[in-house]
């Protein structure tokens, strides 16, 4: 553990859109850095990262997979050739903590729980789609936690690659500071190796698996371009430091050491994100990836404090990454391992965890002794006895908790902010096939819910069927699969349906009386509400406004209690109500008939008039479209999606192919796959996430509660 003091850390994510390369380059980092000895490829399913059999089948990320790697960067190898790989290994190796993020956009959660722990990420483009949607997402996702990043524009041996047009692309669509530090040489067929800005030199990757990276003199051909490309990246660092900046005006050279350090700390503070490129799949330039991950991430200690607050008091505390502050963790994921049950993954702010101790879930309020902690190399593991400050390991057998959970020391307690996580979209009913299957089945739904905070699962009272909902169909499709898989669960499973919602327009007061006599003391509960509409994706709110004890403090709870329990079903449709505030305004009660369940049945029956009452509306999920087809479909596609009642955003070019963005509600989307297929000859594509809730037109919404929609 002391070999690697906390500055020589690294907790970094890789992320990407699906097929941007993300597992490739994932794989030649495990090589490079000597974690496995044979390259895993996507295309032959044989991934260390994509351990899942459906992850191979498929060719896509289903889960973040971590990871433990050791680096020394490869410029201090050819600057210092007399010195041995043990020499290095005593100041210069770097410990990386990687975790390899899905891209297709259903298993979002993965992104979003993976970038609250890293202190970093490497975000990967497709070099001839540059910038796509679920690219936009994952930095939407880094821009929230206020994750520092570097890009690396990748498959620039492919056909149609361009690197000036996806850097073009960052600028446009995330930011303006993406910066080069390096160029391609060439590309398609003819692409060589990097021109690295900083060092001034050509960079080639030859050898076994590009093992051997050399260092030339650049190219004539190259020459000006790379001349024109540096100063352009000397002016931007020099501007964020004003000592580099006065002597850069002098004319003076800047050492190359100043220019990396003021590099990095604009990169930390997320003001530059530097460029990165080469091609994984043809072994060139992930080694100076790797660099750039140990020269411009953070390390734990370069990062603010991380902010909690006191669980008795709910003042703000902080926490500093060193092992003697006391402990304190995430869990950021919750994994069923078939050989050793739940593995909780946790991210250590401060403190170390060591084996054998007693940590209290102050989420949960419950004590847990710890048995085994392991360290994660993608399925397989390591037992270690301790994880220090700023670490990430796995912890086997935790009973009660739950992704976003707060670990800590029990002496001094605190909550960490919590994750928090986006609303399923699409439902389906699902049955056990058999009797047997009946009784595996709740177990199985249950660890995967637990897994998942996205995957919610509830029993229909009415029908008493099992409903499940999720991110989309692919989602709900491979939680079935894994259930059959993993569990050996069969399950019948219905038409997806529609996540509707159901909110209010208008305002309204109501009062609910629930007066009972029945010999011996009678049931009375009285109270008068107002309802209100609130912003889109406020949720809802309960506001106590007694002011003149017409209610007693006692039963203004089990009012509340009564309109949750009754928002779970709109008055239009039976759909989930969200969105609203209702105000308890006055009421009265009875000295001896009063109790918890009057006013329970008081609060509910208040509630369903006020609704009614309020102008009810149904809402729909609309989904974000991009769809990328040949030029002449064009005409077809835009108006297949006006039919759709889609609303066109934008319409772009991107090489020989046209983009078109659009909004359609998601309750038009299904089978779309197949009739884009069709339309186009097999030529088009789409990608589709869920954007924001919108009211359903009236015809609509008398489909949907005609129940054919």
């Amino acid at each position: 553990m002391s070999k690697y003091p906390i500055e020589r850390v690294r907790d970094i994510g890789i992320t990407a859109h699906i097929d941007a390369g993300k597992t490739t380059v994932s794989e030649r980092v495990l090589y490079y850095t000597g974690v496995s000895h044979k390259i895993g490829e996507v295309h032959t399913g044989d991934t260390v990262m994509d351990w899942m059999d459906q992850e191979r089948e498929r060719g896509i990320t289903i889960t973040s997979a971590a990871t433990t790697c050791f680096w020394i960067p490869s410029y201090l190898k050819r600057d210092n050739p007399n010195k041995t790989v043990e020499d290095f290994k005593k100041d210069s190796e770097y410990r990386i903590n990687l975790i390899d993020t899905p891209g297709h956009i259903d298993f979002t959660v993965e992104v979003k729980r993976s970038l609250r722990v890293l202190d970093g990420a490497v975000v990967v483009f497709d070099g001839v789609s540059g910038v796509e949607p679920q690219s936009e997402t994952n930095w939407r996702y880094a821009d929230e936690y206020g994750v520092p990043r570097i890009c690396f524009i990748n498959k620039l041996d492919r056909m149609g690659a361009s690197f000036l047009d996806s850097l073009k692309s960052i600028h446009d669509r995330l930011n303006p500071n993406a910066i080069p530090v390096q160029l391609p040489m060439g590309s398609e067929a003819n692409f060589k190796g990097v021109i690295d800005l900083l060092r001034n030199t050509a960079v080639y990757f030859e050898g076994e698996m590009g093992g051997d990276i050399i260092e030339k003199e650049i190219p004539e051909e190259f020459k000006k371009e790379a001349a024109e490309w540096r100063h352009k990246l000397i002016e931007k660092i020099v501007e964020q430091d004003e000592e580099l900046l006065a002597k850069y005006l002098e004319g003076k050279e800047i050492p190359l050491a100043d220019l990396k350090r003021v590099l990095r700390k604009a990169t930390l503070e997320v003001k530059l994100i530097p460029v990165f490129t080469g091609s994984a799949l043809k072994n060139k330039g992930v080694q100076l990836v790797l660099d750039g991950v140990v020269d411009y991430l953070p390390a734990p200690t370069d990062l603010p404090p991380t902010k909690g607050v006191d669980i008795n008091t709910g003042a703000p505390l902080t926490r500093i990454p060193k092992d003697t502050e006391s402990f304190c963790a995430l869990a950021f994921k919750i994994a069923a391992d078939p050989f050793v049950g739940a593995l909780t993954f946790f991210r250590v702010y401060s403190g170390s965890l060591k084996k054998g101790s007693y940590i209290l879930n102050s989420t949960k309020n419950v004590q847990e002794r710890i048995g085994r902690i392991v360290r994660m190399h993608a399925n397989k593991r390591e037992e270690v006895d301790e994880i220090p400050a700023g670490d990430i390991g796995a912890i086997v057998g935790l009973k009660g908790t739950t992704t976003g959970d707060t670990l800590c020391d029990p002496e001094n307690p605190l909550i960490l902010e919590k994750i928090i996580f986006p609303e399923p979209v699409i439902s389906q009913k699902i049955e056990p096939k058999t009797k047997a299957d009946q009784e595996k089945m709740g177990m199985a739904l249950n660890r995967l819910r637990e897994e998942d905070p996205t995957f919610h699962v509830k029993g229909d009272p009415d029908t008493g069927e099992t409903i499940i909902s999720g991110m989309g169909e692919l989602h709900l499709e491979v939680l079935v699969e894994r259930m059959k898989r993993e569990f050996g669960v069969e399950a019948n499973v219905g038409r997806p349906q529609v996540a509707y919602k159901e909110t209010i327009k208008g305002t309204a007061e109501a009062r609910g009386k629930y007066i009972k006599q029945s010999g011996g003391r009678g049931q009375y509960g009285d109270v008068k509400i107002t309802i209100e509409p609130l912003e889109r994706g406020k949720g809802f709110e309960f506001v106590d406004a007694i002011k003149s004890g017409s209610i007693p403090r006692e039963f203004i709870p089990a009012v509340e209690k009564g309109i949750t329990a009754e928002k779970e079903k709109g008055v239009i449709a039976g759909f989930p109500m969200v969105d609203f505030r209702v105000t308890l305004i006055d009421g009265s009660y009875h000295d001896v008939d009063s109790s918890e369940m009057a006013f329970k049945f008081a609060g509910s029956m208040a509630y369903k008039e006020a609704t009614r009452n309020a102008k009810p509306i149904i809402l729909e999920p609309i989904m974000k479209v991009q769809v990328i087809i040949p030029i002449e479909f064009m005409g077809d596609i835009t108006g297949d999606i006006s039919s759709k009642r889609g609303r066109i955003e934008e319409m772009s070019d991107r090489m020989k192919t046209k983009v078109v963005d659009a909004k359609v509600p998601l309750s038009e989307m299904f089978g779309y796959a197949t009739r884009l297929r069709s339309m186009t000859q097999g030529r088009g594509n789409f990608t589709m996430e869920f954007s924001n809730y919108e009211e359903a037109p009236n015809s609509v919404t008398a489909l949907i509660v005609a129940g054919k929609k």
